[in-house]
């Protein structure tokens, strides 16, 4: 089965990496079927891009599923 690959509903970037997706569906909801890149999605919700990258590795370092 092939792998889908996601593209940034903004800007249009891709293939979106797993983390990319991974956050957006922490952030945005697990039922997100549209995905922003880490620029668009620090831009939509109003911080800065390394705030999401900070999260990231906070959901990592917590063991969360998504980010394995």
């Amino acid at each position: 089965m092939a792998k889908k690959i996601f593209s940034c509903i903004a800007c249009g970037k891709r293939p979106l990496t797993k983390n990319e997706i991974g956050i957006n569906k922490k952030l945005l909801g697990m039922k997100s079927k549209n995905f922003y890149c880490i620029e668009c999605l620090a831009n939509f919700l109003e911080v800065e891009p390394q705030d999401i990258l900070d999260k990231i590795e906070d959901f990592k370092n917590d063991g969360c599923k998504l980010f394995e």
